[in-house]
């Protein structure tokens, strides 16, 4: 039952996460920058946290001072570092490349997870890698393009994968000393203090004043799409190996190709429906490594 929670969790954040270009496009409209809107993600997500953990248990709020570094991993490392590599590549190539060198995440994760947590690389973990790689390609529309990749843009969107990754890794660290609660308050503390000098914390203010509507718009983005997602992995990683769940977050691609076709009526050819197929079979194919590890063992 844990592990069929610990599915449900993390397919739910995916699918939040996939729902970020909702708000991501009407804020770009508004003239927000994408330093602005990442910050703008952490602060809100700090803020959220630290009015959940007053209410329901302050006591979450304490961590020892040599735990520092773990949240300066999730916070710094895997938050605010992943997110200069992924706008960076998007800013420097096309969004669709940007979103299918982040998804080579789940091989960093697989390969650390083998390394550090000793988690067995089986063969349905690597069929199910395979579909959700050849389904982010399709997704994107990258087969028979004329896509071209500098080397600085192939290093971001690889740094953003791994960086990505680094999270399921931190994450399950600071799970086995602390609530998830307290891993997503100090992850986006972290995040909020490493990510705020990169943007213009004044002017973003500004134009918040100028515009009181925009502001549901920034809380949507970070409730809906930061404090909710993160909450979701977090409580997911309790219950899966790190591969696992680097692997099932892969619908966030499927789930942001569907909102394009239904939302923005972009294109759908058989080659993006061929990939939404794959993603989505991988999940399926992946669900059965648990019952395979616990004949296993």
């Amino acid at each position: 039952m844990d592990s069929k929670r610990g599915t449900l969790f993390v397919l739910l954040a995916g699918v939040l996460w996939g729902c970020i270009s909702l708000f991501v496009r009407a804020l770009t409209a508004a003239g927000f920058t994408s330093p602005e809107i990442s910050s703008e993600l952490m602060v809100v997500g700090c803020v959220g946290m630290f009015l959940v953990l007053l209410v329901k248990d302050r006591k979450k709020l304490n961590i020892r001072l040599g735990d520092l570094w773990i949240f300066v991993g999730t916070g710094v490392v895997s938050v605010t570092l992943f997110n200069i590599c992924y706008f960076s590549t998007m800013q420097r190539s096309e969004a669709s490349v940007a979103v299918v060198l982040l998804y080579t995440s789940p091989v960093f994760v697989m390969l650390m997870s083998a390394l550090l947590f000793k988690e067995r690389i089986t063969a349905r973990k690597l069929l199910a890698l395979g579909m959700t790689l050849a389904g982010c390609v399709l997704v994107a529309g990258l087969l028979g393009g004329s896509v071209h990749l500098t080397p600085l843009v192939l290093l971001m969107g690889v740094g953003s994968g791994f960086f990505y990754a680094t999270y399921s890794i931190f994450g399950q660290i600071a799970l086995s000393r602390y609530d998830t609660l307290t891993v997503t308050f100090y992850t986006f503390l972290l995040g909020s203090a490493a990510s705020l000098p990169l943007s213009h914390p004044a002017q973003l203010l500004a134009r918040l004043a100028e515009r009181p509507g925009l502001i549901a718009l920034c809380l949507g983005i970070g409730i809906f799409c930061t404090i909710l997602p993160y909450l979701f992995y977090t409580q997911g990683l309790r219950n899966m190996e790190a591969s696992r769940a680097a692997i099932l977050a892969t619908v966030e691609p499927l789930v942001g190709a569907l909102l394009g076709i239904l939302v923005y009526h972009e294109s759908a050819g058989w080659m993006k429906l061929l990939g939404m197929a794959l993603i989505f079979a991988s999940v399926f194919v992946l669900n059965g490594t648990a019952g395979d590890e616990k004949r296993d063992e």
